[in-house]
């Protein structure tokens, strides 16, 4: 951890989101860096229906939100058993975000049999100290996606994505389990800018109950 930084300040269990692109787990890794944390990242990669929901979403929405929820009702447990929380550790998601996806992919009927499940396997989550919700408009998250270049989202849809972003919207407009940080990262790098990045660690430490809002200036370079 960086000996300039006031260490009780720092959240010790944060969570970072936002939807696809926008950088969520970039930050987390940095994060985890900069603080010395342990960082707990979803691996989408490992999910077998994931590309046949992009190229089929209607067909392959159960199945891929489904091994999502389990895999993340797993993770959770696991570190629970573990007593794992008690140290500190930054992560790239949610577990109640599971039913944002859900609501958007989902079927009347798939839906209720994924609340039923839902409710059996999703039990005592641990509470962010802090939540991190990183926002960006769909041009931008197109942009990035196309960018880095990942063979399994080249055929995601910005239409999708519009979706996803104004669930996300609708989500965290009424979330108030945590803290919560919402960033507009239009504009910045968080992963390659040392200025913008410090601007938001600068922000997070002074962020504690209730609802903070940073849209930062981007660096010059």
């Amino acid at each position: 951890m960086d000996a300039n930084l006031d260490v009780t300040k720092v959240p010790r269990f944060i969570v970072v989101e936002g939807p696809i692109g926008v950088g969520k787990t970039t930050l987390t890794k940095r994060l985890a860096t900069t603080f010395n944390y342990e960082a707990l990242l979803e691996r989408p990669e490992d999910n077998p229906f994931l590309e046949r929901f992009y190229r089929d979403r209607r067909n392959a929405a159960l199945p891929t939100q489904l091994f999502f929820l389990f895999e993340r009702a797993r993770y959770i447990q696991e570190l629970r058993q573990g007593e794992l929380f008690e140290p500190v550790r930054v992560a790239d998601f949610l577990i109640e975000k599971d039913r944002l996806f859900a609501q958007v992919n989902l079927d009347a009927d798939e839906m209720k049999l994924y609340e039923n499940i839902y409710a059996h396997v999703v039990v005592d989550c641990p509470v962010p100290d802090l939540v991190i919700y990183l926002q960006a408009p769909v041009e931008v998250l197109m942009d990035r996606i196309a960018r880095r270049g990942v063979e399994l989202e080249r055929n995601i849809e910005k239409e999708y994505l519009r979706d996803l972003i104004d669930a996300y919207t609708e989500f965290f407009h009424y979330y108030d389990v945590a803290p919560l940080l919402i960033v507009n990262a239009t504009d910045i790098d968080l992963a390659n800018s040392e200025q913008d990045y410090q601007q938001l660690i600068k922000y997070l430490l002074e962020a504690r109950a209730g609802r903070h809002y940073f849209n930062p200036k981007p660096s010059i370079l």
